[in-house]
């Protein structure tokens, strides 16, 4: 047949015999893309906070995986013209993969992390076929549509693509407020995959029966429904692989493992032989306490900065106390304000024995107030509602997550910086953790220049006790026109515990390294410190960070 022009004319597919009327039928299709749609966004999610989980640098692992999935959803939709003759055969096969290779994504990478150490090439892989299978989606379904009612391509297009971002926007709200908070991970991607499997499969395979032979509807219910008991079994034994694997990630003595929203917090030792040496607190894979070692990491942040006045205290971040302790073991302290910004490890800092042990129970000291909400967040409330007369601190200690967490950006910029020197009293000081590279120390002083106050910087070798090769970068800076110097507190009789109870002279509260141990800082340290920091200090001028160009990422 030819039309108009000569050319030879597609015939038109033969009418379908439905199960329902044509608008139910296409309802029924918009609905399956609807709800897979919602299950991609989900596996694509995962995937983002899993990869910057095991391999850290949220904003970069974000991009990989992004851009290979978007890649591979065009390779998808390419291969899915050559099945188009058998669209309804093909979309089941693919939403039976897409819901096995999606919902098992997690466990699988996980695996892989726990037992190889090194997930990237795999998690590339897995978003690479997890687009493909996506990516087919589309061409298959508008073929589909247009088998139960012939329509224009610009309609069809409007409807799919509607149904199809209506869904992901539903997907990306149930990933962040259902089933990471509710299901965890783990247990979130199995389920999201058992939906898709359902939602895929069943519709049309009821649906299009008439166009299947009933060899092809045995086969693909079959695969199906082997899809579905393959996922029911690993969620059966999602418990004791996570245990298993958390077991190979962060060895023995796991006594608290919580998912508090999309953030994993393990503690690990901590009570009984060791007793605090032993402890180890994870929040997302990274080290953040290890007991062997915190006493003088936390007596090099915060003693020099009380070297002078420290009659009020602002403690950010340092929500598992250790910080604070070092705080309320300096007479003349009068008040902390305490803002952890992470609540969980806050909790952990006050209730958890094994941290409240090493923290010397810091929180319960009277002089300590504990204030919630971000870090960033109370700063601009406090500086834009506080009045000009308001108090102001004497001594900010900033124990924040390393600058090499983009996630932490934000608390090493120039807006940051701004506003807490705004919280400083006169002849008050702020004392900075500026991560374990010397490009994030120089880019912090740079930063904290950029507020007119001057920084000292000096650098700690690690210990080696937790494994830690780079070193501890300090920053001491105060609003003056020379760099404050570093000194020690001077040791005065009476010091005050974190209980409040008198202990003898240089006395360390319960829980920390007393003086006389040998992890205690001294003067001589400091010098050291601070000569091995300026021999690293760049020829060059260094520019700072800010909100919209993060530049202290490790």
């Amino acid at each position: 047949m030819l039309d108009q022009r000569g050319r030879p004319q597609t015939p038109r597919p033969l009418a379908l015999a439905l199960p329902v009327p044509v608008r139910a039928a296409r309802a029924l299709v918009l609905a399956a893309v609807f709800v897979c749609a919602a299950c991609g966004l989900v596996y694509e999610l995962e995937l983002v906070a899993l990869a910057s989980y095991l391999v850290g640098d949220s904003v970069t692992q974000a991009s990989v995986v992004l851009s290979v999935m978007v890649f591979a959803m065009g390779c998808g939709s390419l291969l899915a013209k050559r099945l188009r003759s058998r669209a309804a055969a093909a979309f089941v096969a693919v939403e039976s993969a897409l819901a096995l290779v999606g919902g098992l994504s997690v466990m699988t990478l996980y695996a892989v992390f726990a037992w190889y150490g090194q997930a990237r090439f795999a998690m590339i892989g897995c978003a690479y076929v997890i687009g493909v299978l996506i990516g087919a989606e589309v061409p298959l379904l508008m073929t589909l549509v247009q088998r139960i009612r012939r329509q224009d391509a610009g309609g069809a297009v409007a409807d799919l693509f509607a149904a199809d971002y209506v869904g992901a926007l539903l997907g990306g709200l149930a990933f962040s407020f259902v089933l990471l908070p509710f299901l965890g991970q783990l247990t979130g991607a199995l389920a999201t995959g058992a939906v898709n499997a359902v939602a895929g499969g069943s519709i049309m395979l009821w649906l299009f029966r008439g166009d299947l032979s009933a060899r092809a509807r045995g086969w693909l219910l079959t695969a199906n429904v082997g899809v579905l008991a393959l996922l029911a079994c690993a969620a059966v034994g999602a418990g004791p692989f996570e245990r298993a694997a958390r077991h190979a990630v962060y060895g023995d003595g796991v006594r608290v493992a919580e998912q508090t929203g999309a953030e994993e917090i393990v503690l690990a030792g901590g009570t009984g032989t060791g007793g605090g040496a032993s402890l180890r607190l994870y929040v997302d894979g990274d080290l953040a306490v290890c007991g062997a070692d915190e006493a003088v990491h936390h007596q090099a942040l915060v003693a020099p900065a009380m070297s002078g006045p420290h009659a009020r205290v602002l403690v950010l971040g340092g929500g598992d106390g250790l910080a604070l302790r070092e705080v309320l073991r300096h007479q003349g302290v009068l008040a902390v304000t305490v803002v952890p910004g992470d609540t969980e490890v806050a909790r952990l800092g006050r209730t958890d024995p094994g941290l409240t042990a090493l923290n010397g129970h810091a929180f319960g000291d009277p002089r300590v107030r504990e204030v919630g909400g971000d870090v960033f967040g109370w700063l601009r409330r406090s500086v834009r509602g506080g009045s000009a007369a308001r108090q102001r601190y004497d001594v900010i200690i900033e124990d924040l997550p390393a600058p090499g967490d983009s996630d932490s950006a934000k608390l090493y910029s120039q807006e940051f910086y701004g506003l807490a020197a705004r919280e400083l009293a006169a002849g008050g000081r702020i004392a900075v953790h500026a991560g374990s590279v010397v490009h994030s120390l120089w880019t912090t002083d740079a930063t904290l220049r950029a507020v007119s106050l001057r920084g000292t910087p000096y650098t700690l070798p690690a210990s080696g006790a937790c494994g830690a090769t780079q070193d501890w970068n300090f920053l001491l800076a105060a609003p003056t026109s020379v760099p404050p110097r570093l000194r020690l507190p001077p040791e005065r009789p009476g010091v005050s515990d974190a209980r409040g109870e008198s202990a003898p002279a240089g006395a360390a509260p319960s829980g920390s390294a007393s003086p006389g141990s040998g992890s205690a800082l001294t003067a001589a340290d400091l010098g050291a410190a601070a000569r091995r920091a300026e021999r690293e200090r760049p020829s060059h001028p260094v520019p700072p960070s800010t909100l919209l160009r993060p530049r202290v990422a490790e």
